[in-house]
């Protein structure tokens, strides 16, 4: 049994959800539609090609938690799941994360997006352990902004690191599945690193360093 690491955006799903969050803001009416889709695509450009200023990132994607209630939150999460979640969960992910369980591997998603848009994603898939950007909550309210390290880059390593000091198991045959550069501090660090639809860059070093490239796209 080994530990089974996933990315989210663009590796089980098929979108950025940290992304499509932001779209899905902008079609409620909840932000600035021009101001906030500039921005959010901005930043996506940004992460792709590896120049993402995350805590100014933060500032932007935490704030409209800050701003509603938890209540309208629950709800529009709702919404967010059905119409722009469920239809971009791959099947083949599906699969993928079902073989890792019949192994009795522990199955781990580790992403960059925030714990609020993730969690109910990672219980669709049926996946218990989930490290996140944590955004910060104050007398049941976010507060905008992030409590503890954002699990990015060399903090996904670090905030690994930390959850597997509570944890029975290691990092010893443990997988890891990507499909970004942004993720190369941790590809690096386990044993299985598997580049999932990489991105360019991700290619050309899966390539280099003979790493198992694989689609979960139909």
């Amino acid at each position: 049994m080994s530990l089974a690491i996933f990315d989210l955006d663009n590796t089980l799903l098929s979108i950025d959800s940290d992304h499509a969050w932001g779209e899905f803001l902008v079609e409620q009416g909840a932000v600035d539609p021009v101001a906030y889709r500039e921005a959010n695509e901005r930043f996506l450009a940004d992460y792709n090609a590896g120049t993402l200023d995350m805590m100014a990132f933060l500032a932007l994607a935490l704030k409209p938690l800050a701003d509603n209630s938890p209540e309208q939150l629950a709800a529009w999460h709702q919404q967010f799941m059905i119409s722009k979640i469920e239809p971009h969960i791959l099947p083949k992910a599906e699969e993928l994360l079902a073989r890792h369980r019949t192994k009795g591997d522990t199955l781990l998603i580790i992403t960059a997006t925030n714990r609020f848009i993730t969690g109910p994603i990672a219980e669709r898939l049926g996946v218990d352990d989930l490290i996140a950007v944590d955004p910060e909550m104050v007398d049941g309210r976010y507060t905008g902004r992030v409590a503890g390290v954002p699990s990015f880059r060399e903090g996904k390593v670090a905030r690994l690191e930390a959850w597997l000091e509570d944890q029975d198991c290691t990092l010893d045959d443990a997988w890891f599945y990507s499909d970004s550069h942004n993720d190369l501090p941790l590809l690096e660090v386990v044993d299985n690193p598997v580049a999932v639809d990489p991105d360019d860059t991700l290619r050309q070093v899966a390539e280099a360093r003979h790493w198992r490239i694989m689609s979960l796209r139909d």
